[in-house]
């Protein structure tokens, strides 16, 4: 009885962990730096990455960048089946 006590303490105290979205990465040359987005090109592909204006960075036209980021759904549309 005291062990089940004791595993029902412990679960209850232990705080539950969301899982956070995963993080992507992309790196290339800058191509255009922005107050609020940084567009890289990664060979043809084209990444235009809204950044916060509190994350500062020197990044300029040509430089050779790695961006760490993660998805936001801006909305979500149901389709009727």
């Amino acid at each position: 009885m005291k062990k089940l006590i004791l595993a029902l303490a412990l679960a209850l105290s232990v705080p539950a962990v969301a899982k956070a979205p995963d993080d992507y990465q992309v790196t290339g040359e800058v191509k255009e730096v922005t107050g609020d987005t940084i567009v890289v090109m990664k060979g043809k592909e084209r990444f235009e990455i809204a950044r916060p204006a509190t994350l500062k960075t020197e990044a300029k036209v040509g430089d050779k960048v790695t961006i760490k980021y993660f998805m936001t759904a801006k909305s979500i549309e149901v389709k009727k089946k």
